[in-house]
């Protein structure tokens, strides 16, 4: 069976299994919608919370930034699984303790507010619709590259599969399609981290392969062979980082932060019967995402050494199959600068931004592009994103590899985006019409409410998807930053102070998010040719400018609460009540 049909059989029966468990587990109140009811078993909880955080970034860009920044990219493997356990010690157990539906409920009920309550929502909605924008974008590009339709087409179809179990199934379809997805990546990432690693190192577990010799009779380690290779090319040595200590501090601890902050993540911990629950189902995810992520620096070493030896002094009129496929889809380009039909890879850059491909044909064949040629000797342009979606077909893999691996990328974005999806209909419905504006809607118009604004927030990550803003590259930093800088500190101080008010509260999540939105949108948006280190703040970049924020929003916050009235006895009551075990509270506490 040829490797097309495999990818149309694998592709389409998940998707089958996805709308199966949607149909099977559909809501049928807004209990069910927003939290699945708050039943779920921690250990398939944890399975779903697992999926729902490994995104389309974490399965095919992680690996990918790491192939290409080498020492520079685990500040993303630090920064994510360091934010996790953050957010499982920290956090969730108090909020699944407090027992609302969402995090804008959790901020409404203890700062005694609705003007918090619609900052917390227009927060969340800003950092939903940030992050979504990458995986409706994620799951384009792997529709267009494996399924032979175009970017637009890929995006409509991930729309129509997440509107089903997502508007039909809420939180409690949601979950259990979680599960089914998280089975599909995990093993779409580790077969072919297994076979690759034996491979090069003939040891199949990747982590130990990473630090294995290389089996071509060198005698060298993989990364003393990427080191020697790279350098040979003009690139910098792998394992060498170009960023400042400082840098590396805040990325990490803005990563960290941020993954604390993010709403579709902490909505999980409200899904568990008790508290206790909380905490064993972050412990279990914890586990389920340490599969993926120990691989991870393995696939981007063995991917770049791959690529390397593959594509460079290759004649283009025999690059593998793999180099055309993904030239089809814009993702990869060769610019031919010296007229010898042989592909250099070199330091530096090719072309000038992504291919934009002319009708002609060059004399070896290759596709001509109309942009802009640098100054340089390299002659390949690679998108990092393709490399983990290519490594099966780059290593000659089966078929039924490459296959899996197309269905274990829309499995990982499809199941963030759904996540999203619910955490902005849920924001919508429950935060501003039932606590907000319209209180005396009925349960059944709630529920109607809830899918309508999920049904609204489908279609506007689909136009993302279809016309990505300039910035969709940069939604980690975006993403991740804004939460750092808005909801983690109002969080925090919610469950550990009593005398933070909620004139301290708002004054604090505005002023953060303000801020950093103002300096990433600078850098990113609005004047890219200066996002250089000398015109950093402190020499830190907009990826590690959420921690600045961060402390502004915490710094604001306890100025304007000292200087406003003090917080209410029943609200210092229930703060009390959210840290004290169950069956241990004092007689003064009621």
């Amino acid at each position: 069976m040829d490797t097309q049909t495999l990818i149309y059989i694998f592709v389409g029966l998940s998707f089958a299994l996805y709308i199966g468990i949607a149909i099977w587990s559909r809501a049928a109140s807004t209990s069910d919608f927003y939290v699945a009811g708050g039943g779920v078993n921690p250990v398939v909880n944890g399975m779903a919370t697992a999926a729902d955080w490994m995104s389309a970034a974490s399965f095919i860009s992680m690996a990918g930034i790491i192939a290409f920044s080498g020492y520079d990219g685990s500040v993303y493997l630090m920064g994510w699984t360091g934010g996790y356990v953050m957010l499982a010690l920290l956090l969730a157990p108090y909020l699944r303790k407090f027992g609302e539906f969402t995090v804008p409920d959790f901020i409404g009920a203890r700062y005694y507010s609705k003007a918090a309550r619609v900052v917390a929502v227009v927060c969340l909605i800003f950092i939903s619709f940030t992050y979504i924008a990458g995986q409706m974008r994620g799951v384009g590009i792997v529709f267009s590259r494996f399924l032979d339709v175009d970017v637009t087409l890929g995006v409509i179809i991930g729309m129509a599969i997440v509107f089903v179990y997502a508007v039909l199934g809420g939180m409690k379809g949601i979950t259990y399609t979680q599960v089914a997805q998280y089975c599909v990546l995990i093993f779409a990432y580790l077969v072919p981290a297994f076979f690759i690693s034996f491979m090069i190192t003939g040891n199949p577990i990747p982590a130990l392969g990473l630090g294995s010799e290389v089996n071509d009779g060198s005698g060298m380690y993989v990364l003393q062979k990427l080191d020697l290779v790279l350098q040979d090319m003009g690139f910098a040595a792998y394992t060498d980082g170009s960023k400042s200590t400082i840098d590396v501090f805040c990325i990490t601890a803005a990563l960290m932060i941020g993954t604390a902050g993010l709403p579709h993540v902490i909505v999980r911990f409200f899904t568990v019967p008790k508290a206790s629950d909380a905490r064993r189902s972050a412990g279990w995810a914890l586990v389920f995402i340490a599969l993926l992520y120990t691989t991870a620096p393995a696939v981007g070493a063995f991917a770049r050494l791959n690529f390397v030896e593959t594509v460079n002094e290759t004649p283009y009129s025999q690059a593998p199959e793999w180099f055309t496929n993904w030239e089809d889809n814009g993702l990869i380009a060769f610019r031919d600068r010296n007229g010898d039909g042989v592909m250099q890879y070199r330091s530096g850059d090719a072309i000038v931004g992504a291919p934009v491909y002319t009708e002609e044909r060059g004399p070896s064949g290759e596709r001509l592009t109309e942009n802009a040629t640098p100054p340089g000797e390299n002659e390949v342009y690679v998108d990092r994103d393709i490399m983990v979606l290519a490594n099966p077909e780059i290593a000659q893999l089966p078929g039924w590899v490459i296959a899996l691996v197309a269905a274990g990328g829309l499995a990982a974005a499809l199941s963030t985006a759904a996540g999203l999806l619910l955490v902005i209909s849920a924001g919508v419905s429950h935060d501003l019409l039932k606590k907000t504006f319209r209180p005396n809607i009925s349960e059944k118009g709630e529920l109607l409410a809830a899918r309508v604004a999920a049904s609204a927030a489908i279609l506007v990550a689909g136009y993302l998807g279809v016309y990505p803003p300039g910035w969709v590259a940069q939604v980690v930093a975006f993403a991740f930053g804004l939460a750092a800088a808005s909801l983690f500190p109002a969080i925090f101080l919610g469950i550990f102070t009593k005398w933070m008010n909620r004139e301290g509260a708002i004054a604090g999540m505005v002023s953060g998010l303000a801020f950093t939105f103002l300096y990433i949108g600078w850098f990113k948006l609005w004047a890219p040719e200066s996002n250089v280190e000398a015109n950093w703040l402190l020499g830190i970049s907009p990826e590690g400018i959420g921690v600045i924020g961060m402390v502004i929003n915490f710094a604001v916050a306890i100025t304007v609460a000292k200087m406003t009235a003090p917080t209410p006895p029943d609200v210092r009551r229930l703060v009390a009540s959210i840290r004290v075990p169950k069956g241990a509270e004092t007689p003064h506490m009621h």
